[in-house]
């Protein structure tokens, strides 16, 4: 127990399945299977009527299928009914031509010599019938019935012969027996493997022959009722235990365990722990295979109720590897353990899984995919509510903390002024051109106050999609002390100056 802790956890607790073992357990009522764990089917066929002559017309395999006592008994009865209306044919030979009473006679032929009765009638039948030949009762050439009788009964013993024989022979050998060496696991389990859900079996083959070709299938035996409120009691319904794959194909050399995977395709894909306990259904699992020794077919079945089935449970391993070979612990094959595993279906899985996940508010840094913006003439965003700091650049949000006031006053002053004409600048801003070709009152003090805003007004003018693609113009506002190279006339277009020449 302590290696078994240490190879799986201290979680896990092994559980003991095995039925003879006595445990405190809550009695159920045993309902009625459909077929036993040894894999007799519980049908009973009633009501044939006139159907029963079929079973004569095949009356060879109805002896086979007989049970061993009735076969017995139809042996002995055959042999013996056969030896007494045989015995009684050579006395009734012996009676017509009078052999019985001139039996001792030595002058007189009988038919047969020596016999005089019919217990001595009866032993020449069996001599002749085994072929034993004693030499003291046999045929005179006097007697052509008895010849005749002789070849009949000659035919007749070969025919009882071959069928009773022959019927013992396949009795047998029927490969039936060979499926008692053929094991299952006394519950199924279900947990999780690869992270999916399956219903798990175990199946062993006790003998070192093999079973050629083994196949594994299962079925669903379940009551259901039909849209169209048909009632199918017994419903059968196919477990997938690997067709697709070739996993249903066994190398049955050592205990192995199927697998079925509970899907959406799987009759179990709604069955939770909870309503487990409320199913009523049966798991019919059937091997089949060909015995290696008399290449005869075999089948083994048997099935699993619903309160066979442990759920959250795994296997004990069952393998060991010893100097030289494998072994196989057969006390630990029923033997499970418990394991993690969800309480939910599948269905109920898939149906979380599929749920939207909760909206992500975006943030401020994720403003790259919103549509571009139109700045008014005041340079803020006329559909914007929130407040004119937040939204204005860094440069701006710094003066609007000391001048705001009075900057809007005289932006908006300056952009209400008609413009003369329209000059082609380059880049230069519309406010900029407008401003170019403004009167001269308080020069000084307004260019002053626009330094700043000549530098940052172009992006604000400028959609966000062109500030992602075209970075802003940088103006250059030189100081009135500068050369005269770098006066402010000079960096203005040749239209400009003009303007300004004229004034």
């Amino acid at each position: 127990m302590s290696a078994l802790r240490r190879k799986f956890g201290e979680d896990y607790q092994v559980v003991n399945t095995n039925r003879g073992a006595a445990f405190a357990a809550p009695v159920k009522k045993k309902r009625q299977r459909f077929v036993d764990k040894n894999g007799r089917c519980n049908v009973q066929h009633g009501n044939l009527g006139g159907e029963t002559s079929r079973y004569i017309s095949d009356l060879f395999t109805t002896l086979v299928d007989l049970k061993w006592r009735w076969n017995l008994l139809i042996f002995i009865l055959t042999y013996t009914v056969a030896w007494l209306v045989m015995a009684s044919m050579w006395w009734i030979i012996a009676y017509i031509r009078g052999d019985l009473n001139q039996g001792h006679d030595q002058s007189y032929t009988p038919c047969v010599a020596n016999v005089y009765n019919f217990p001595s009638a009866f032993l020449f039948f069996i001599e002749t019938e085994a072929t034993i030949g004693y030499g003291y009762r046999y045929i005179t050439e006097k007697c052509p019935e008895g010849i005749i009788l002789f070849l009949f009964q000659s035919l007749l013993g070969s025919i009882v012969d071959a069928f009773l024989i022959g019927c013992m022979f396949i009795k047998m050998s029927q490969p039936k027996k060979r499926a008692e060496t053929l094991m299952f696991s006394q519950d199924a389990v279900i947990s999780q493997r690869d992270g999916k859900l399956c219903l798990m079996f175990r199946v062993g083959n006790l003998r070192n022959s093999h079973m050629v070709s083994a196949q594994i299938r299962c079925k669903l035996i379940k009551s259901r009722q039909t849209p169209e409120g048909e009632f199918l009691p017994l419903d059968q319904c196919e477990l997938d235990v690997g067709f697709g794959t070739g996993a249903d194909q066994l190398f049955l050399v050592s205990p192995l365990t199927i697998c079925h995977e509970i899907n959406s395709k799987s009759p179990f894909f709604d069955l939770s722990q909870r309503s487990l306990r409320s199913e009523q259904f049966e798991i019919v699992v059937i091997l089949e295979g060909i015995v290696e020794t008399t290449g005869m077919t075999c089948q083994a079945r048997t099935s699993y109720t619903e309160d066979e089935v442990l759920w959250g449970h795994r296997f004990l391993p069952v393998m060991s590897l010893e100097e030289g070979f494998f072994r196989v612990d057969y006390s630990q094959f029923h033997n499970t353990f418990e394991v993690p595993t969800p309480a939910y279906s599948v269905k109920e899985h898939d149906e979380k899984a599929s749920l939207p996940s909760p909206l992500v508010t975006p943030t401020l840094g994720e403003g790259r995919g919103r549509p571009d913006r139109v700045f008014s003439a005041d340079g803020l965003d006329a559909a914007d509510e929130r407040p004119v700091g937040a939204r204005l650049p860094s440069k701006l949000q710094r003066m609007s903390t000391s001048g705001k006031d009075e900057l809007q006053r005289k932006v908006l002053k300056l952009s209400s002024h008609q413009a003369e004409k329209a000059s082609s600048t380059g880049d230069l801003p519309l406010k900029l051109q407008r401003l170019g070709s403004a009167p001269a009152q308080g020069d000084a003090e307004d260019r002053l106050q626009l330094r700043a805003l000549r530098v940052d007004v172009g992006p604000m003018t400028q959609s966000t999609g062109d500030l992602q693609h075209h970075p802003p113009p940088s103006l250059h506002c030189p100081t009135p002390g500068l050369a005269a190279s770098g006066r402010p006339e000079n960096s203005l277009p040749a239209k400009l100056r003009r303007m300004n020449a004229d004034r």
